[in-house]
This record gives structure tokens, C-alpha cells and sequence, in this order.
């Protein structure tokens, strides 16, 4: 008779703590990791890991599956970058609580904010529900393949309490409001929200432009709602901004830390124009800790940009008058039209008069590849090989564009990209009070595919880098795992230990590919969004039980809804 239900046999093992690598078993029984070291009973299943990197599975505390967490059971593109947790309804947008006529609202919301398809969300949200209780209840009653947990979005719970008020940024809450608000919030969280979540930037805009409801709440309002949480002591908050007022924005944020006593997270990139602002912030967020408050900034694994394509979203001739009159054709048909040398002439005139508002030009524009090159030289950009060419850069992007069948992919990294590299990036991702995040996983889903960000701290950070320092993998393995995890209080995960949640992935470091996110059409109503295929993950399991082998689903469908902080294993 087996001694456990699985041992995972002379693997790497990296176990999340930052130790270093060691040649050890892994047992586990049940959900469970039960002895990690030399096992010598026997397994149900026994895996052979010799050579393979043995790690915790990742913990994405940054993601958007609001919406496809109700009708999907499979969470990607992040299941198959080795997350096994993901914590959504950040940046404040979500789809509860709502009174049934704000719902059009928070559809258009999320479509503009996070760029999922309005159609898709129509048809797939089946609005069983009003509350955050009930849009818990809602989300627990589907199987997934990896576990999640929800937060309490402010934009939705401003519609809520205010009305359409809640959407006017001349108005502001009454007292009442604000402590209606708060209790409303602190009910979500008792339910089994994980946290709350706000938006303070003009990058959040809904489908119809208008800027997202929370942009101008006063510190007042923020205060108060992180007040109600501290008065259940639980929850942790979550805030995006612009810090277009450094000293003023951390001054809100620590004024929310200290008025709830709850761990804060705070998006931070770098910015291209060379400005210092995130290092104020983190500068501000290390006294904060110096000063007993638990505050984290939430920072990417690589530049943060768009992907431009015939299929994607966007791409640089999106508003060229010659081509919208082509646009709605079938890819095929449109790719006939746009070989057209005189309708390629008359787009390639007209860019200059209508470029994107989004796109930096083309000495910020790369050809992604595959495998991608997220850190592409600035002697690699469209115009730089165009001037190679002697040609004219819009052309040449043009002509990439409409190679491959209309499939090739640009790519603009516009922050956290500052000097064409991403060394301002790497000093983000090793500061003492950051963690990674901002996957934004299930969302931009034609305009970004950064739900690999675990894969590029891998194979990117730890293996491949070539023009700057390297990252250490005992480091990356701690900080996307048990750092993250902790970070919004679920510390019962992130670490190969016994007792701790047997999220495991087993992996072929050496052999590990990236490759270029492709558009599949598979959303409801054949809604659209970006992929990204890996080689290397050749066991992922979540509770014991095993998700993807070798990037394959399996059967199982252990995943489950994580209600509220979970506690670190005793013993």
C-alpha cells in the first residue's frame, strides 16, 4: 500500500523561501505537501524530476477574471504560465455589488478599462446576483482549473450607494455616503472578498470615454472605506494612480494604511521620459514601512506596452481613413484590399494625420518575434531597420504587418522602458517593499498578453538576459510565490513545505520557450483574445491534484474560490 498520494522524485527543488536550490522529494497527500527532503515511503504516483526545477506554484495577485471566471472553468491565458492563484477585481472594476440598471455601466467600464469585448460580457455574465455575497456564491458554484479570489471594486460600489452621482466627478459623497460605502465594502470582505480596490488614473476610461468613477474621489471617501475595513480587521487595499502629485498620492496612501491598519499594494512602473517619480514613491513606501504600515508596490516583470496586429485590437493604421474603409472585412478579404499598392500608398500618407494616441512612434516599435524579445535594442526598432532598408518607417511597418498571413504582432513597450532597456525595471523588481504583479491576466485581451509575466521572470530574468544583470532564480521563485501570496494575506500557499498547499509546478528550466501570443476567437460571441503558448511546464498541480501536463489540460478541475485571508500552516 502507498505511503502518499504522490512523491515527486530528486527534483531542483526552489521551495519559495529564497534558500537555494537543493536535490530533495516532495510528498504530498491530499491538498497537502506532507515532507519535502528525502521521502522514504512510496506514492500513489510517483514523478521522476531528475533535472527538472521543482518550484511552488505562482501566486498573480494582478489580474482581471471578473467576468471570465463565471462562465470559463479554465483561467487563461494564466493557467498556462504555471499560476496556480490569481486575485482579481483590481483597479477598481468589477461587477458587484450593482443594482440591475448600473449594469450596462460596469460593462462598459470593464470593456473600456481592461479592453474585454462588450459583446462577450453581455452574453457571458449571467447577473445571478447583486451583492459581493452573491457574486461569491455565483463564482464558487463553477470548477476551475487554479484557485482565485475576488475584491470589492470602488467604481461599482460608487455607482452603487451614489447613482449615477457616483459617475460625476463634480459630486461628492455625503458622510452617510461614504459610511455606506465603507460598510458595504467591509460586508464584501466578510463574505469572502480579499480586499478592496481603486483607480486614480485617466489611463481608466470607459467604453465611451468617460473617466473611471473613482478617479476623483477625495482622501476622505478613501479613508473612510479603508477605516471599515480596519474596524473588521481584515481585507487589504489596492490602489492604481498616475502620481502625477507624488507627495500628495502617497499621502493619501498612507493615510488609508494608517486609518485601517490593513496591507496596501500600489501599482509602480517606470516611466519613459526619464522621470524619478517612481523612485519618490518607493522612497515614500519605505519610511511607510519604516513606520510600522504594511505597504507593498505591485511592479512588472517587464515593459509595459501594447501589441499591435490586423486582429489585435489596434494596430498603427487603426484610424487611417483608408483603411476603416476595410477594417470589418474578414482577415482574408482585408488582407486583399491592403495589398492593394494604391490603398497601401494612400494609408501609409494618411499615418502621420491619424496616428494612435497610444503609439509612441516608431523608434519605440519593435517587431515582437517568436520567441518574442521583450527587451529589444533601440538599434532594433521599425525605424532603425527601415533606415537599414532605406525605407520609409510607416511602409515597412506596414509590410510587417500584412506578412504571415495578417498574424505578426508589433510590440510597444511605452512604460517601465526607460534608456531602451529594462534595467529600471530590475531595480523595481528587486526594491525590499516590492512584489511582482500587473499581469493584468483576462484582460486587454487584443492589446496585451502579460499574463506570461512568471514565465519572463524565468526564462527571461533568470536564464537568457543578455544586456544587463541577471536575476537569481532562488529570488524570482520567493517573489513571485510566497512574497506575492502573502502580500494579500493568503499564507497558507506560495511555499514547499509540509503544510502547505500542494501547488506544485515541475518544470524543464533548461528547455523553457516563450512564444508569441497568438488571437484566438473563442470568448462568448466569439469574442477575441490573446494567448501565449510555453514549453517547459511539464507538471502544474494545484491541491495535489494535476491541471497541465506538458501545457495539456487534464481532467481535473480542483481550483476553487478563496474566501478571505488564509492562515500560515501550524507547525
Amino acid at each position: 500500500m502507498a505511503d502518499h498520494d504522490l512523491v515527486i522524485r530528486g527534483g531542483t527543488v526552489v521551495d519559495g523561501t529564497g534558500a537555494a536550490a537543493r536535490t530533495a522529494d516532495v510528498a504530498v497527500d491530499g491538498a497537502r505537501i506532507v515532507a519535502v527532503g528525502r521521502v522514504a515511503g512510496s506514492g500513489r504516483r510517483e514523478l521522476d524530476a531528475d533535472g527538472l526545477l521543482v518550484a511552488p506554484g505562482f501566486v498573480d495577485i494582478h489580474s482581471h477574471y471578473d467576468g471570465q471566471a463565471t462562465w470559463d472553468s479554465r483561467l487563461l491565458p494564466s493557467a498556462h504560465h504555471g499560476v496556480t492563484t490569481v486575485v482579481f477585481g483590481n483597479c477598481g472594476v468589477g461587477f458587484a455589488p450593482v443594482h440591475p440598471h448600473h449594469r450596462q455601466r460596469l460593462i462598459e467600464l470593464m470593456e473600456g478599462v481592461e479592453d474585454i469585448p462588450g459583446t462577450a460580457l453581455h452574453e457571458g455574465l449571467s447577473w445571478n446576483w447583486e451583492t459581493m455575497g452573491e457574486y461569491l456564491d455565483e463564482l464558487e458554484r463553477r470548477p476551475h482549473d487554479i484557485d482565485f479570489a475576488a475584491q470589492v471594486p470602488h467604481g461599482a460600489l460608487r455607482l452603487h450607494v451614489m447613482g449615477e452621482r457616483g459617475a460625476d466627478h463634480t459630486e461628492r459623497p455625503t458622510a452617510d455616503e461614504i459610511a455606506e460605502m465603507g460598510r458595504i465594502a467591509a460586508a464584501g470582505i466578510c463574505a469572502g472578498a480579499l480586499g478592496f480596490t481603486t483607480s486614480r488614473t485617466r489611463n481608466h476610461r470607459s467604453s465611451k470615454g468617460e473617466l473611471t468613477p473613482s478617479l476623483t474621489a477625495g482622501r476622505d471617501e478613501l479613508v473612510g472605506i479603508a477605516r471599515a475595513l480596519g474596524e473588521i480587521g481584515a481585507g487589504v487595499l489596492q490602489v492604481v494612480s498616475d502620481f502625477f502629485d507624488v507627495e500628495g498620492e502617497t499621502d493619501t496612501l498612507r493615510a488609508m494604511a494608517e486609518g485601517s491598519g490593513r496591507p496596501l499594494s500600489v501599482s509602480l512602473a517606470a516611466v519613459s521620459n526619464g522621470s524619478d517619480g517612481h523612485m519618490r514613491v518607493l522612497d515614500a513606501i519605505e519610511q511607510m514601512n519604516a513606520d510600522g504600515l504594511r505597504v507593498r508596490a505591485q511592479v512588472a516583470a517587464r515593459g509595459i506596452g501594447i501589441l499591435l496586429g490586423l486582429q489585435a485590437t489596434l494596430n498603427s493604421f487603426s484610424r487611417c481613413p483608408s483603411y476603416k474603409a476595410v477594417a470589418d472585412l474578414p482577415l482574408v478579404e482585408r488582407l486583399v484590399a491592403l495589398r492593394e499598392p494604391a490603398r497601401r500608398q494612400a494609408i501609409v500618407a494618411e499615418w502621420p494625420d491619424y496616428r494612435l494616441r497610444q503609439e509612441p512612434g516608431f523608434e519605440r516599435l519593435f517587431a515582437l518575434g517568436d520567441p518574442p524579445d521583450y527587451e529589444p535594442a533601440p538599434d532594433a526598432s521599425i525605424a532603425a531597420e527601415a533606415a537599414r532598408l532605406g525605407r520609409e518607417p510607416a511602409d515597412y511597418a506596414y509590410e510587417l504587418l500584412i506578412a504571415d498571413g495578417g498574424t505578426g504582432l508589433l510590440y510597444s513597450p511605452i512604460i517601465n522602458y526607460p534608456n531602451g532597456n529594462l534595467d529600471a525595471t530590475r531595480a523595481l523588481l528587486t526594491h525590499e517593499f516590492a512584489v511582482p504583479g500587473l499581469s493584468d491576466g483576462g484582460a486587454h485581451v487584443g492589446t496585451i498578453c502579460d499574463g506570461s509575466f512568471p514565465t519572463t521572470l524565468l526564462v527571461h530574468w533568470c536564464r537568457d538576459r543578455s544586456r544587463g544583470e541577471k536575476l537569481e532564480l532562488p529570488f524570482v521563485i520567493k517573489a513571485q510565490c510566497r512574497e506575492t501570496a502573502r502580500a494579500v494575506g493568503l499564507y497558507d500557499r506560495g511555499v514547499l513545505a509540509p503544510g502547505y498547499r500542494a501547488d506544485i509546478n515541475v518544470i524543464d528550466f533548461d528547455g523553457m520557450q516563450l512564444h508569441a501570443p497568438r488571437l484566438v476567437f473563442d470568448l462568448p460571441a466569439g469574442g477575441k483574445r490573446l494567448l501565449q503558448d510555453v514549453d517547459g511546464y511539464l507538471h502544474s498541480f494545484v491541491a495535489g491534484e494535476e491541471i497541465y501536463t506538458d501545457g495539456q489540460p487534464t481532467e481535473n478541475l480542483p481550483g476553487r474560490l478563496v474566501r478571505g485571508a488564509q492562515p500560515a500552516p501550524i507547525g
